[in-house]
């Protein structure tokens, strides 16, 4: 028999090559890719805070469910644990539901009953709230049950729009709503990551932001004038810092640059270094400012004078004359008046007044602290330096020549090894 003769394999068609476009065609193709990208990157930012919005109105919600059943059936904390383990067993692949997790959730109901009073203020009158679905509407209700879960809450609540663990970081470590509500505002105004929001309430940022002594609001138009009041602080914490007193101003400048990115976060949100003892010339005479900064959002300069000890009148005039210099030389059309920054260890506030008044630049007066200052209640717990010293010289046992001798640590004795007449050696005891 003859062979067939085998067919050639088929191989799929070759595309066409695209033509390429003349140069002409593509001016305005970076715009369109840019766009497009733009697009997509909007939209998955929307989907990340719908969904993160959906999972904190979803653990309130839960937290009232809980609430409500342990008011009505007089249920007690142990409900939650079954609650953990039976919603595991229900749902295995669903996490989020600890034991621990649902106590948080109890803890957030409990502490905003009413998200109606977190409604942005812009919004707030004309803001319509929506009905939430409640999962109550399932059980069996009892007219008081009905009312509640018939609540209307709005769906613009800055409550939704903070992550759920930096929701856990506040009710945790801060007891004060008003206090609460300004880390939140400042989350969403600076984009504080978790860390950043333990970092600021750590360091009681809400009680330093806006007192810094200025005279803002008589030389700045409102909305300016008000942000760069709350720009800055009083006192700054510089206690990343490792100098011993006496130092020189010279020295806690080159500290504070060497810890740039520490210094930054102090300051806050905004501020962009420039440079250190910036040279500024004027009828052929050098000057140097200290630290030089442009704040973003202000859209103007910071100068920043560092001072050692406390704050004197005649600081006002040379940081004025910092400013009228770089309005001069350094401005742009578009950018606000420069704004300065003494930094004194130590001020007086009615002396810091008194100088400001007069004075035709924006100017703040600040303090700084090295070491962050114990509370009150931590002071009056805590031995002084002296009463550590009068213990020590009391319980150190002193020599005949009347030194304190050092304490000798007894050495263990030693074992001695004994012959034995079977097994070679073994210890005596």
């Amino acid at each position: 028999m003859k062979k067939k003769a085998s067919r050639p394999a088929r191989t799929a068609p070759k595309r066409a090559a695209l033509p390429v476009p003349r140069s002409a065609e593509l001016r305005h193709y970076g715009k369109l890719l840019g766009h497009i990208k733009g697009r997509i990157q909007t939209a998955q930012t929307r989907a990340m805070l719908a969904v993160n919005a959906e999972l904190v109105r979803l653990y309130w919600d839960i937290g009232g469910l809980i609430d409500r059943r342990q008011h009505e059936e007089g249920w007690g904390a142990g409900v939650i644990p079954r609650l953990s383990h039976d919603l595991h067993n229900e749902l295995p692949d669903v996490k989020g539901f600890s034991e621990r997790n649902l106590k948080r959730m109890l803890a957030f109901h409990r502490a905003y009953p009413c998200p109606a009073e977190f409604v942005p203020q812009g919004v707030a009158k004309s803001a319509s709230p929506e009905k939430v679905p409640q999962a109550a509407a399932q059980l069996p209700t009892t007219k008081k049950v009905t009312q509640a879960a018939s609540q209307l809450v709005p769906a613009d609540s800055i409550l939704w729009s903070i992550p759920w663990f930096h929701h856990v970081v506040l009710i945790e470590k801060i007891k004060d709503l008003p206090a609460r509500r300004w880390y939140m505002e400042q989350t969403l105004a600076n984009g504080w990551s978790r860390n950043l929001l333990t970092l600021a309430v750590d360091r009681r940022a809400h009680e330093r932001h806006g007192k810094a002594v200025t005279n803002f609001e008589q030389l700045l138009p409102s909305p300016q004038s008000d942000l760069a009041q709350q720009t800055l602080k009083d006192p700054y914490l510089f206690d990343f810092l490792t100098l011993a007193e006496p130092f020189h101003e010279r020295e806690l400048e080159t500290e504070l640059v060497r810890h740039l990115e520490k210094f930054l976060l102090e300051l806050g949100q905004g501020f962009a270094f420039v440079g250190r003892q910036y040279l500024l010339k004027v009828s052929g005479e050098d000057f140097h400012v200290d630290l030089l900064f442009y704040h973003l959002r202000l859209r103007a300069f910071v100068a920043i004078d560092l001072k050692t000890g406390p704050f004197k009148p005649e600081y006002a005039g040379k940081i004025n004359f910092y400013c009228n210099v770089i309005n001069q030389q350094l401005r742009h059309e578009t950018d606000h008046p420069t704004i300065g920054l003494i930094l004194c260890q130590t001020k007086d506030e009615v002396l810091a007044e008194y100088a400001l008044t007069g004075i035709d630049r924006p100017i703040g007066v600040s303090s700084y602290e090295l070491t962050r200052a114990l509370p009150q209640n931590l002071r009056s717990a805590l031995p002084t330096v002296e009463e550590i010293e009068a213990e020590l010289s009391a319980t150190t046992p002193k020599t005949p020549s009347g030194r304190k001798s050092r304490a000798r640590t007894p050495k263990p004795p030693i074992k001695k090894a004994k012959k034995s007449n079977r097994s070679g050696y073994r210890e005596e005891p």
